[in-house]
């Protein structure tokens, strides 16, 4: 979902309130080979963020050009160093149904600033699904400035966003993830009603098709591909639709086409995370604050927290249960790592806040809770659903009528270990997963598109770098793990002190190492890694 960068502000203004910062203890590794070893409702999706924070760039959102400079579009951004051209193309809605018309796709491309031909193309998806690029060119271009010299940079808004064609359910960000289960369930089912047989348009594997479309029209024999979380999940259907087309790739907060639908690597991340933060600061006991998180995950599974929250100026009830928490955890609480270095966040201030709940005071987690509320954004989710509903893979047969679909989820949920969710119950860990468990489970069969495959029968053989967060709750480690297997050449690394996605941290450390990456096919000097310092947490009392 859209990252917003004001939620880990904001959280921080709220840890503030009950105390400080910590730490000194850093713990790094990185693997360079490839080893056996998912994403985003993500988040998930991480674009916001990461042109904000990057220190290579300090660049204010990009510009549009005056309306017809030197032949280009109106909405054609200017980054500052470089030339951008820009077009829309006109792509079919879904390749055999002409009756249902095109669409216009659109994208920019920031040239490269020394004299001569380019060394490359790179190809940036920033997650979501339903992030979009353009009009934050300049932010990208900041953030990846040091192959840009070289290199042109593609940037290309997905079908049913941005300048390609916005596509509205009147299902925003902050109704979907606060509302109750049923009526997020509700909700779906709406949005595929309002988009009808145009449903059927909006998968990975035509975003890819469109990306294609727009590398052949630039005349670039190949793409270094760059996905961030759901970008993790785009950038292989590309590679396996278009094989000899894809120079090398760099995946980051990465997990692979055949993720567990039940999301259950996430719920076991959130208490290492936890142990991880309180062993590196010292401000906490970790396995208190796994104690802790059970403790509450058991309070609001009976009695959730009530507050009132304003939401566009206007006050709304939010009624804070487990499966809330559970997306606490899995969406928002590990993003924005390295946003403001020095102050604890939302993830920093959280064992804390569960310390206080267990102990029978509210006041902490509510104000982090509300803080989340206040600042989750208005963004229509219809692309993001669309997309997710229409590929991810599901605990139920799509072919099966509703009535079998939700036998087979309840028999899905039934078999399942609980030891395998953590802190949390089954049911309130799957039921926090905005883009998994149940949440699609009316979205149509008719007139919408079939699952994209899970196997990679045809990617290439070319360099693959996978960055994980070693924090991360979204695309956890062991997901990233699964990502870079799916590769015959993939190289491993794990970023300590990082979340989702590690390019966020504050020293560039992560950006340094992807930036090597593409220019040489080989991880490189990995030391930078034990800098990264360890995030402040909120000392809790012993």
């Amino acid at each position: 979902m859209t990252t917003n960068t004001a939620t880990n502000t904001a959280a921080s203004t709220a840890a503030s309130t009950a105390a400080g910062t910590t730490g000194t203890a850093t713990d790094a590794t990185a693997s360079r080979a490839k080893e056996p070893a998912r994403r985003g409702g993500l988040a998930a999706a991480a674009l916001a963020v990461l042109a904000a924070v990057l220190p290579v760039t300090t660049a204010s959102p990009a510009q549009a050009a005056p309306a017809g400079a030197a032949g280009r579009p109106a909405w054609c951004p200017t980054v500052p160093g470089h030339q951008v051209d820009c077009t829309t193309m006109r792509r079919p809605l879904v390749a055999d149904e002409p009756r249902l018309g095109g669409i216009g796709v659109s994208y920019a491309v920031v040239r490269h600033s020394r004299p001569g031909p380019a060394r490359g193309t790179i190809a940036f998806n920033p997650g979501g699904p339903g992030e979009t690029l353009i009009d934050r060119a300049d932010q990208v271009a900041g953030a990846l400035q040091g192959v840009l010299d070289d290199y042109d940079l593609l940037l290309l808004d997905p079908r049913g966003t941005g300048r390609s064609g916005r596509l509205p359910c009147d299902v925003t960000e902050a109704d979907y993830r606060f509302a109750p289960r049923p009526a997020q369930r509700e909700l779906v089912a709406d949005c595929a009603e309002e988009l009808g047989p145009r449903a059927r348009g909006y998968t990975s594997a035509a975003t890819a098709d469109d990306l294609d479309a727009a590398r052949a029209r630039l005349g670039a024999p190949k793409l270094v591909l760059y996905g961030l979380s759901y970008g993790t999940y785009l950038m292989p259907v590309y590679a396996d639709r278009h094989p000899q087309r894809v120079e090398s790739m760099v995946l980051s907060g990465a997990y692979p086409l055949a993720f567990d639908s039940l999301a259950r690597p996430g719920a076991q991340q959130v208490s290492l995370t936890l142990r991880r933060i309180c062993e590196r600061s010292g401000a906490c006991d970790p396995e208190g604050a796994v104690r802790d998180l059970a403790a509450t995950t058991e309070r609001l599974r009976t009695r959730p927290l009530v507050l009132t929250a304003s939401l566009g100026g206007r006050p709304r009830t939010v009624v804070f249960s487990e499966d809330k928490l559970a997306d606490l955890m899995y969406e928002p609480a590990t993003r924005g790592i390295g946003l403001h270095p020095e102050e604890p966040g939302l993830l920093g201030a959280l064992p804390a806040a569960l310390h206080a709940l267990a102990a029978g005071d509210e006041g902490p987690l509510a104000a982090l809770v509300r803080a989340e509320v206040e600042h989750t954004g208005t963004e229509d989710q219809a692309s993001f659903l669309a997309v997710t509903c229409n590929d991810y893979a599901r605990a139920w047969d799509p072919d099966a009528p509703p009535a079998e679909r939700r036998r087979q989820y309840r028999a899905a949920l039934a078999a399942a270990d609980p030891a395998d969710f953590g802190a949390f119950s089954v049911k309130g860990w799957t039921e926090g997963q905005t883009d998994g468990g149940d949440n699609c489970l009316s979205w149509p069969r008719r007139g919408t598109a079939d699952p994209q495959p899970t196997d990679l029968e045809n990617v290439p053989d070319v360099p693959v770098l996978v960055l994980s967060g070693d924090l991360d709750t979204n695309t956890p480690e062991a997901n990233s793990r699964l990502s870079a297997a799916q590769f015959r050449r993939s190289a491993f690394v794990s970023v300590p002190n990082s979340g989702h996605v590690p390019e966020m941290e504050s020293t560039g450390c992560a950006v340094d190492i992807s930036t090597h990456f593409i220019r040489t096919g080989a991880v490189g000097d990995t030391s930078c890694l034990a800098h990264i310092p360890p995030v402040p947490v909120v000392p809790v009392p012993r």
